[in-house]
């Protein structure tokens, strides 16, 4: 952590969400890199006795913001906060963390996320706090954090939440803030979700999908289908590079639909070769068929 050394940043160099909140910190510290204002920040929180429900919701939803100018905010904690970090930096998102204590190394708290902290600087992200360098995590200070996560962002999505807990605490001062708040609908049989399914009745987006999620932070259709195929490409581009030659060639001309004459003509290749790669792209699930026609599929 030593390459990261603890700095003071200036208040121009704040967040955007940071400087409009009426009870914003007098001094912040931060470990990492600067974030860039042009990214949305989406503050993930939930509890730390989560159910499994929550943790696959959590990957899921995360899973369809891969590629998206979106930074992932939460508190370090146990719980749904570490999930959240992890899939971010699995998926190749900036994430953030507000640990409720100081940036030193010997109070980053929890310590058994001290390998999560360095995880995240290592990927570009960042960890702020506005409390001295050693001052250690107490009952005071998660409060006084969790309004900051709730500042810094765009939306917060509450993925579980008790009646009374620090999320319902975070997301109440997010709605002092004016952000949006989203809510993930659980069973009316299971005690987390009491505080979603309050929010929701309250006002809060429901969230069902990453594109709900997408529309919260102001995306509009035709951006969220650009990041698509932005997205589509690049994992098409990966799994091409491990094909066969002729798998190559014919992936490469199937940005519509052909029949196996049309592919014949296109590339030249014996028929004997192409009924075989179109075998092997079909095995693959790279490919289908339907009426005589071979198309490209969906990448997932």
């Amino acid at each position: 952590m030593e390459n990261f050394p603890i700095q003071k940043l200036s208040s121009q160099y704040w967040p955007p969400g940071l400087n409009q909140i009426p009870d914003k910190p007098n001094t912040l510290y931060y470990r990492g890199t600067i974030p860039d204002p042009d990214q949305k920040f989406l503050c993930i929180i939930g509890p730390r006795k989560y159910t499994d429900y929550g943790a696959q919701v959590c990957e899921k939803l995360i899973k369809g913001l891969a590629g998206f100018p979106i930074t992932i905010v939460s508190g370090l904690a146990y719980g749904i906060d570490s999930i959240a970090h992890k899939h971010a930096l699995d998926l190749g998102l900036k994430t953030i963390a507000f640990p409720g204590s100081g940036l030193d190394k010997n109070v980053i708290y929890p310590k058994a996320h001290f390998n999560l902290a360095l995880q995240i600087l290592e990927s570009g992200g960042s960890l702020f706090s506005e409390f001295s360098h050693k001052t250690e995590a107490a009952p005071w200070t998660f409060p006084k954090r969790n309004r900051l996560m709730a500042g810094i962002s765009d939306a917060v999505l509450v993925i579980e939440a008790g009646q009374k807990s620090g999320t319902m605490i975070t997301s109440r001062l997010a709605l002092d803030y004016n952000r949006n708040i989203l809510a993930v609908p659980g069973s009316i049989f299971n005690l987390n979700s009491i505080g979603t399914n309050n929010l929701i009745k309250d006002g809060a987006v429901p969230v069902t999908n990453s594109g709900d999620i997408l529309y919260a932070l102001g995306f509009g259709d035709d951006q969220i289908s650009l990041f698509k195929e932005l997205e589509d490409k690049k994992k098409l581009d990966e799994i091409i590079k491990d094909l066969s030659v002729s798998e190559k060639i014919i992936i490469n001309i199937l940005s519509e639909p052909k029949t196996v004459n049309q592919i014949t003509e296109k590339t030249s290749l014996p028929i004997n070769i192409i009924i075989q790669t179109l075998t092997e792209l079909e095995m693959k699930n790279l490919i289908k068929e339907s009426g005589g026609l071979f198309y490209l599929k969906s990448i997932s």
